[in-house]
């Protein structure tokens, strides 16, 4: 996936904030948390989001695929697609999606119903 591509799906989830920070990375962000990340790995694109138990297990050791760094070391199931094969583009997009869902499900009721989710 290309970086535009990223941040156009990423703009297109509800209610989404996006800053640029941490050495020109796009951070999306859902009632100021983080769900998604594109950053650079080496010069190359590297994609970063939030995941379930089982997919943090399932994909931790995919080729192109790794925990976060940062993130995972401080005990959080974040992966980071950072090289080929990784994942498909269609791939990406339903784990940025399924980051994204439990952001919201984790954010305050107060929070939720002003964001309108």
């Amino acid at each position: 996936m290309a970086r535009a591509d990223f941040n156009t799906f990423c703009a297109a989830l509800p209610q989404t904030t996006h800053v640029v920070q941490w050495g020109g990375a796009d951070v999306w962000k859902l009632g100021g948390k983080v769900f998604a990340i594109a950053g650079w790995n080496d010069g190359k694109d590297a994609y970063t989001f939030k995941a379930s138990e089982m997919a943090f297990e399932v994909l931790q050791d995919q080729p192109g695929i790794r925990p976060a760094p940062y993130m995972a070391s401080r005990g959080l199931k974040w992966l980071q697609v950072h090289a080929d094969p990784g994942l498909n583009d269609d791939e990406l997009k339903a784990h940025i999606k399924a980051s994204y869902d439990m952001i919201a499900e984790n954010l305050p009721r107060k929070t939720r119903a002003a964001l309108g989710l």
